[in-house]
């Protein structure tokens, strides 16, 4: 596992003072790779900033003064003064409850796949999947070209490539159709002659 890096925006002395104990956090201090990025709330003021870190695509974490949590800007925030212990476990814990998200939710076309919920969702509906159905949809996201029904059954159900079964065509179906019914999109798994994809 790497280390976590993470960038400072802030005064001077709050830099500094992050750069003098170093040694004593669980991330990295960079100036170039960004995982984290801590906002001091200094920085904040004066300056019309809400751009600026909209656009990053990293944790955002405001050390701030004041108790209140912060806006919609912000994944968490550090409360100042601050021990190292507070310090390491904010940011962790952001990194960790990040990478959690990413690796429970995929994107698929315009929707997207919750596997801890379980369902596919765009922004006006859902639908409720099952497990082989979540199976059956990152095996097809993965690949970049069609896969047989053979490849299916092997790696979904765990069939011998040669069983002689209707059950992709079956499941393929349901999904199909429970998709259709929600989100009114026909075209949402495809199939040609070398098998089936998104």
């Amino acid at each position: 596992m790497h280390k976590i890096n993470v960038y400072l925006q802030g005064p001077d002395s709050f830099i500094n003072t992050l750069n003098e104990i170093k040694h004593f956090l669980k991330f990295n201090l960079s100036r170039k790779e960004k995982d984290v990025i801590i906002y001091h709330y200094d920085y904040l003021k004066d300056r019309d900033v809400k751009n600026e870190i909209k656009k990053e695509n990293c944790i955002k974490i405001l050390a701030t003064f004041k108790s209140d949590k912060p806006n919609a800007l912000f994944d968490n925030y550090i409360e100042l003064p601050a021990s190292l212990k507070e310090i390491n476990e904010v940011v962790e814990k952001s990194s960790s409850k990040k990478k959690f998200i990413e690796n429970s939710s995929i994107k698929i076309k315009d929707y997207i796949l919750d596997k801890n919920e379980r369902k596919l969702s765009n922004k006006k509906n859902k639908v409720v999947l099952t497990e082989k159905e979540i199976l059956l949809l990152e095996l097809l996201v993965s690949n970049n070209k069609p896969i047989t029904k053979n490849l299916i059954l092997s790696e979904v159900w765990q069939y011998a490539a040669d069983a002689d079964t209707h059950t992709v065509e079956t499941h393929i179906y349901r999904l199909r159709k429970k998709i259709n019914d929600v989100f009114s999109d026909e075209k949402f798994i495809l199939n040609n002659k070398e098998g089936y994809y998104i």
